[in-house]
């Protein structure tokens, strides 16, 4: 399974009376890191591998969390792709990608 996700604060906090958006994205960052669970952070989203529902939504819940004190609020962005019996999908789909890329323009 994997997921892609954002997270980030809204609205300020006796904690964050500014606002601010990187800390609070470090605090979610850091909780997938310790997950131990395969994953690639950008610009925009961090993708989790794992093997169940259970297992990745309970880091994403951690994330959003970890996230909590630096706002009145926080906004969550999720997009799942659930293929039971598939595992290192989170490379292996850019591969395949890749090679698609390469036979056309090969063609």
């Amino acid at each position: 399974m994997l997921i892609a996700f954002s997270v980030a604060p809204s609205g300020s906090s006796a904690e964050n009376p500014a606002g601010s958006v990187h800390d609070a994205v470090a605090a979610a960052v850091k909780v997938v890191r310790e997950s131990g669970l395969s994953h690639r952070t950008t610009s925009m989203f961090t993708e989790i591998e794992g093997p169940d529902w259970d297992t990745v939504m309970g880091v994403v819940k951690r994330a959003v969390d970890a996230v909590a004190p630096f706002g009145s609020r926080v906004s969550l962005v999720l997009k799942a792709d659930i293929r039971p019996g598939y595992s290192g999908e989170l490379d292996a789909k850019l591969e395949r990608l890749e090679a698609a890329i390469e036979e056309s323009d090969a063609g």
